[in-house]
């Protein structure tokens, strides 16, 4: 990340999730957006865009490209919400594709499940166009920085 800690500190205060994304190399080149959903959470957004697909038979969104945005919001999220001085960490991160991401904007939103001193628990889910349609759902093991 190529934030400065006093900088992050300011961002994750604000609850700036597009502040956090911006100054993450992989994000900012994928043009990965946030949006506000009407509770006030935020939803991450992936705009389409020709070089992200896979299949172009489909044409489908790279799978690479589905984990990276619902990577990315399951850290940003811990990041801000769980108020981190340091971007946690993966330990461990599980997707089920569970249909085609089309040629078209891809979302993401994210729930903590749990917390712990050291480790957190997040569910990440990815639609298109019916939140209840899911293109792909997932989970991440993130590890905490030590000093918050």
């Amino acid at each position: 990340m190529s934030a400065s800690p006093d900088t992050l500190a300011v961002l994750r205060e604000r609850g700036d999730y597009q502040g956090v994304i911006d100054r993450i190399p992989y994000t900012a080149h994928l043009g990965i957006g946030v949006e506000v959903d009407r509770a006030g959470a935020p939803i991450f957004v992936l705009p389409f865009r020709q070089d992200l697909v896979g299949n172009p038979r489909l044409p489908a969104i790279h799978g690479g490209a589905v984990a990276a945005l619902m990577e990315a919001a399951a850290l940003v999220v811990t990041l801000v919400d769980e108020a981190q001085s340091r971007l946690p960490k993966p330990i461990d991160f599980s997707l089920d594709y569970l249909r085609s991401a089309r040629a078209e904007p891809l979302y993401a939103a994210c729930q903590v499940l749990r917390q712990g001193r050291r480790v957190v628990a997040v569910r990440i889910d990815a639609w298109q166009e019916d939140r209840e349609r899911l293109t792909a759902s997932g989970r991440a093991h993130l590890l905490l920085s030590s000093a918050t």
